[in-house]
């Protein structure tokens, strides 16, 4: 099958070339389902094995093929519409030929204001291709990546998933170069070479390659949080609170009151704290209800009434003093939630329909909604409005908004 490299059309993206839907040879067919059924053995239900088996199209044509699809639909019970739906899902599967090795270039926010820009904008015009294009030679694909997940290394390059931290426009150049003229580059983490697109996929399908415990795992940006909890002496927690031994919210205590996988609560924990809390005192509705004023009489049945306004006074003042409560967020804070009522607009939003612009009180109802889009500083006075036409000269300049 030729290689279709270079620029890619927009309709590349989306299709499927034709000569790609030719079958395997037959050795080649042979030893896809051979794999293919290793990988469906370790599911359940074989549908599952869908994404890893797409890797493994991709190990043996270079991305992920007409036939390659096919092979896959017949394998896993399923249509080519539904394989096709998964594989156009995820830009780890390619629809039109990719390089030997993907260059992803981060410019998410960190790597951008580092310089990941500048990189992308230097070896793009170094190789003269953009995103998602391929050199012609075939060897390298450029694309410009939302986050390549290593922030601490800021500005980042990947080749073929593998890190190159601190990167700068010129090594970023001379990575691409050697990767083109078949030197061998070392990741700045990780194993020591760089595997090609199809070796890489072919793990990602699921076969090992062996290379998973060379080289640097996390260098030194990554291990400083570390550092520092040794230096302090930081430890997880120990004891009823990491057994799960304390009464949970809902009063279950014990390993049984917490669900699988769920998040250690700690004493200092703002849901430890809440356990402990008093229950918010509940609102009787009754005390909203409007009541009829207890008549005075002679006999001095005014004074309960005035003790209880006394007694309301100091509370009342507490809860101003304190401001609104706050809506219980499941973090520790409960009480009932009370939002303030805002000063209503009295701008018109609406101009009175049919309204006259000679007559003066039209002319003030729609003057009102008008001057809401009127500039701080400006005239809003009717005399300054489209609507005060009656002294108004023609305007004859070519934008309409006079001299």
């Amino acid at each position: 099958m030729a290689g279709d490299f270079g620029l890619q059309s927009a309709s590349g993206h989306l299709t499927v070339p034709e000569e790609s839907k030719e079958r395997y040879p037959a050795d080649v067919e042979a030893q896809f389902r051979a794999d293919a059924a290793e990988v469906i053995a370790r599911y359940p239900q074989k549908r599952s094995a869908l994404l890893p088996l797409l890797h493994l199209v991709q190990s043996v044509d270079g991305y992920v093929t007409g036939r390659g699809i096919d092979l896959c639909a017949e394998l896993l019970d399923l249509t080519t519409a539904e394989v096709s739906g998964v594989a156009t899902f995820y830009t780890q599967y390619k629809r039109h030929p990719n390089g030997d090795y993907t260059v992803g270039v981060c410019t998410n926010t960190l790597c951008a204001i580092m310089g990941g820009d500048e990189i992308w904008d230097a070896v793009s015009e170094h190789l003269g291709i953009g995103h998602d294009e391929t050199t012609e030679d075939g060897r390298i694909t450029l694309e410009r990546v939302e986050c390549n997940a290593a922030c601490d290394y800021a500005p980042v390059v990947m080749a073929n998933w593998e890190f190159f931290d601190n990167q700068t426009p010129e090594s970023t150049k001379q990575l691409v170069d050697d990767l083109r003229e078949g030197a061998e580059v070392r990741p700045t983490r990780g194993p020591n070479r760089v595997c090609t697109f199809k070796e890489v996929s072919r793990t990602l399908a699921g076969f090992s390659d062996g290379l998973a415990d060379e080289g640097v795992g996390a260098g030194p940006a990554s291990l400083v949080g570390l550092e520092l909890a040794k230096r302090n002496g930081w430890t997880a927690p120990e004891g009823d609170s990491a057994a799960g031994a304390g009464a949970g919210r809902n009063g279950r205590g014990g390993a049984a009151g917490k669900a699988a996988g769920s998040t250690e609560v700690t004493p200092d924990h703002d849901e430890a704290k809440a356990d402990k809390a008093e229950p918010a005192a509940e609102r009787d509705e009754a005390d909203d209800a409007p009541r009829e004023e207890e008549p005075a009489t002679s006999g001095g049945d005014a004074k309960p009434a005035k003790k209880r306004a006394r007694k309301a006074a100091p509370k009342k003042a507490a809860e101003a003093a304190e401001g609104p409560a706050v809506v219980s967020t499941g973090d520790g804070v409960s009480g009932v939630a009370r939002q303030a009522e805002a000063a209503a607009d009295r701008v018109d939003v609406a101009p009175v329909q049919g309204a006259d612009p000679q007559d003066a009180t039209d002319r003030a109802a729609n003057v009102s909604a008008q001057s809401a889009s009127v500039p701080a500083g400006d005239d809003a006075t009717p005399e300054a409005t489209l609507f005060d036409t009656a002294d108004a000269e023609t305007d004859d300049t070519t934008d309409g908004k006079g001299e």
